[in-house]
């Protein structure tokens, strides 16, 4: 196997994008790809194929060149690279066929690699391996450890993690530039076989990933100490050359390099361990309740405790449904589905970067359907991974509990208030907001089949159940739950808000006003037939409540979806920090109370 293969075909990549970040791992992804690793370069996802994430996607050009040297596609298309009209852009990202979830962002792709390789050891139970590739630079993210510490817990002993330290950051050395003991002390100490190996040393390199591959109990750290620019003269190990192209060096670098090439090719690949087929088959399709919702009218229930009744009937149904949680099971009632098999919950702690990452990962090669769940509110703390999972063209299903100031005395730090903006913002997410219990057991099951991000919003309070237990439910489709010939206005809600609503008609109607109450099920995509039809009905006056702060929730929502129509909204919602308290005192003091909306229906019939 030649020393530098890279450097022996396409010398572009190393003058255009990333080349000093691409030369420091040269050698390691040599001996991954051409010795460590088994998969199929006819089908480059097979479920029994070894995973291999790049968390440093800025290296992107030489994973395409290992790729292209595999065989994969011909080495002639990594001229196209990061062109408008090709997929092989400047971090990799799932339109390539190689390629299981985005990466660029940096800090995640472990987290993700950590998911693949629980789902390997625990639910597949296969022999295939994971490997996952990190910079230096980014082993500084909070989120790196936390994989780090679920990884070992865990004893993912089918995962290797591999740090290139090449000591260089973006703007400046890192941290511990190469002090390569630091690093082994703490992957040592975070429960990892750490191996401190030369990174440019083949030899070495193939004896460190042969031990990962026997070491039982542990997952296995190769912490590499590698030189950015590799081989690239005036340049190597040089500050100040993160991400640009070589310029006026270009030449005098390539004709070094060719210098360097010991066998001039046509590359003799090593001979590919054996692949083992052992994962099994999956269907994620068509996932059902195993029964239907059965609830009386009127009884209270929240929808919090009714997503974990659905959980665990669609996870009897399918024995692919899991379940994740941050130490929050027995809020977000995600505990529930360990009535169907203990087995099928993850504990992820509080960690919620490192628990949607990993749900990422059980996610890829259609293995699993991952429902997690925790507090609205602390899903944004992993707002970043959740927007990468849309860039990965995840299926994540993502349960927030304890929304809005409706959750009482636990105070603000506790309230989801921007769940819905963001949710709102990923691309192609789906926002369900079930405001009784047979809608939220529908959501759930709708969710469990619809492709890209979900999000179901549940609430602690029980609310009463409004709807018949036969009710189909659709995405995108809003129900009416309060009409009259002689309706004026029409009062938008969901969750906790539709009830304040219904109670709001109730009252008004007793003075002769007539308002109709639309509950709208799913946020994103929301049903504009729906509220521009029944807006006109009621005369073009209409109100919106939400317990939610009003930037990107649902009144902005029905704002967009009326915007070319001749009508008038008034958006109630918590405009200002909340504080404890109990909920329904709390609900009425900032303005989403039956009590504000019969004052704003007040003053828009006026």
């Amino acid at each position: 196997m030649a020393k530098i293969i890279f450097y022996n075909f396409n010398y572009l990549l190393l003058v255009l994008s990333h080349p000093t970040s691409c030369a420091s791992i040269a050698e390691l992804m040599s001996v991954l790809f051409f010795h460590t690793m088994r998969y199929k370069v006819s089908a480059p996802k097979d479920a029994s194929s070894d995973r291999f994430v790049l968390s440093k996607g800025h290296a992107a050009p030489i994973l395409y060149a290992a790729w292209a040297e595999a065989g994969l596609f011909p080495v002639a298309d990594l001229q196209n690279l990061r062109k408008i009209d090709s997929d092989l852009e400047g971090h990799p990202t799932p339109r390539l066929n190689f390629i299981d979830v985005g990466t660029g962002s940096l800090g995640q792709g472990l987290s993700v690699a950590a998911g693949m390789a629980y789902v390997g050891k625990y639910f597949d139970k296969a022999s295939y391996r994971t490997y996952c590739l990190l910079g230096d630079g980014e082993s500084a993210e909070g989120s790196v450890w936390e994989a780090l510490h679920f990884a070992s817990y865990y004893k993912l002993d089918n995962l290797c993690v591999i740090f290139d330290v090449n000591r260089l950051g973006q703007s400046e050395p890192t941290s511990l530039q190469h002090d390569m003991e630091v690093y082994r002390k703490r992957l040592d100490a975070f429960g990892f076989n750490a191996l401190v190996v030369d990174g440019h040393d083949v030899e070495e390199l193939t004896k460190a990933f042969h031990e990962a591959s026997v070491t039982k109990g542990k997952p296995t750290a190769i912490i590499a100490k590698t030189f950015k620019g590799r081989n690239f003269p005036k340049v190597e190990d040089e500050e100040n050359w993160h991400g640009k192209p070589l310029g006026d060096k270009a030449d005098a670098t390539i004709e070094h390099l060719k210098s360097l090439i010991k066998n001039a090719g046509p590359l003799q690949l090593h001979p590919q361990k054996p692949l083992v087929e052992d994962a099994p088959a999956t269907n994620i399709s068509n996932i059902q309740l195993s029964s239907p919702p059965n609830y009386k009218l009127g009884q209270k229930v929240a929808t919090r405790e009714s997503y974990g009744v659905a959980l665990t009937k669609i996870a009897e149904n399918n024995k692919h449904v899991i379940a994740l949680d941050g130490d929050t099971k027995n809020s977000t009632y995600s505990e529930k589905i360990k009535k169907v098999s203990t087995d099928r919950y993850v504990e992820c702690f509080i960690a919620e970067q490192n628990l949607v990452g990993v749900a990422i990962g059980a996610a890829c090669r259609g293995r699993t359907v991952p429902f997690v769940s925790t507090f609205a509110a602390f899903f944004t703390r992993a707002f970043d991974q959740i927007r990468m999972g849309a860039i990965s063209q995840t299926n994540v299903n993502f349960a927030g509990s304890h929304c809005g100031v409706s959750i009482g005395e636990d105070g603000p730090s506790q309230m989801g208030l921007e769940d819905i903006a963001m949710f709102r913002t990923i691309p192609g997410a789906t926002v369900f907001y079930p405001s009784d219990a047979v809608s939220c057991e529908r959501a759930i099951e709708l969710s469990a089949n619809t492709k890209g991000v979900c999000f179901i919003r549940t609430s602690r309070p029980a609310t009463a159940v409004i709807y018949p237990n036969e009710t189909v439910f659709q995405i995108g489709k809003a129900h009416v739950v309060k009409k009259s010939s002689k309706d004026t206005v029409l009062l938008v809600g969901a969750g906790v808000t539709l009830h304040e609503a219904l109670s709001a008609a109730e009252t008004l109607e007793k003075s002769g006003v007539h308002a109709r109450v639309l509950d709208l099920f799913t946020v994103k995509p929301i049903d504009q037939a729906a509220l521009v039809q029944n807006a006109k009905e009621c005369g073009g006056r209409v109100v919106t409540v939400e317990d939610h702060y009003p930037e990107g929730g649902i009144g902005e929502a029905v704002l967009t979806a009326l915007a070319e129509e001749a009508v008038k909204v008034k958006v109630l919602a918590v405009r200002e920090v909340p504080r404890s308290g109990p909920p329904t005192v709390l609900i009425e003091k900032f303005g989403i109370g039956a009590n504000s909306i019969i004052g704003a229906v007040k003053e828009i019939t006026a």
